[in-house]
């Protein structure tokens, strides 16, 4: 289990090719220029390097760039309505990724047990934990990726007893370690088993709940916010 600050790059995967920054340069750039040429060399690389890379990526996600050759209306080169579209989802895609750079997250490693649409079951230290895939399969090795921000603390009833049932599907009981204090937000880390996972809370809902180390709590999340991604042994 490890604990990470950030969500990683932006990258677009199809059929095992992936389109990150630099592929998305490249688009930019033969859109701003009119031509492979140009966009080429403003970017410092070869033309030919840049027309293999477009027709491995074309082989993958579909045309992207639409290219006339010279003639009475001269040559040139313009995005395709697809090429426009996959540009459009990677900068959505890395808009949303630098939104939660800051947010600490908890990583656990685990396998796949069972698959049930877009959902999986992950076996991990803390136990069964429910998370989005992307084409995971039984038995494949996976992180299990949970925003600090996704988390909600709630504390224990009588005896300890889980609160009032709610919409989260993962739900876990634990004893706060510790609590990494801001000016508005805390990052309380509880930990769960042999793993710790962390939360962000309000300053005002960490003194209505008793947030302090040692603090017996209820913490829950939706299977929705967990993402499910190949680990190293995937």
């Amino acid at each position: 289990m490890e604990d990470a600050t950030g969500r990683g790059r932006a990258t677009l995967v199809e059929d095992g090719v992936e389109f990150d920054g630099r592929d998305a340069a490249l688009l930019r750039a033969i859109a701003r220029t009119g031509s492979v040429a140009r966009a080429s060399t403003d970017l410092g690389r070869s033309r030919a390097r840049a027309l293999s890379r477009i027709d491995a990526l074309e082989a993958a996600f579909g045309d992207l760039v639409e290219r006339h050759r010279g003639g009475s209306g001269g040559g040139g080169s313009r995005l395709t309505d697809r090429g426009n579209r996959i540009l459009g989802r990677y900068d959505r895609l890395s808009a949303a990724i630098s939104a939660t750079a800051g947010v600490p997250e908890t990583v656990l490693a685990g396998t796949v047990g069972t698959v049930d649409g877009e959902l999986a079951a992950v076996e991990t230290p803390i136990g069964t934990v429910w998370g989005l895939h992307d084409g995971a399969a039984a038995d494949d090795r996976v992180q299990v990726r949970i925003g600090a921000d996704a988390v909600t603390v709630r504390t224990t009833g009588g005896e300890g007893e889980e609160p009032a049932a709610t919409s989260e599907r993962n739900r876990r009981r634990g004893r706060v370690e510790g609590v990494d204090r801001g000016e508005t937000v805390h990052a309380v880390r509880v930990r769960v088993d042999d793993a710790t996972v962390r939360a962000l809370v309000t300053d005002g809902s960490a003194e209505r709940l008793g947030i302090r180390p040692g603090r017996e709590v209820w913490i829950a999340w939706k299977a929705t916010a967990t993402r499910l991604v190949e680990g190293p042994n995937g």
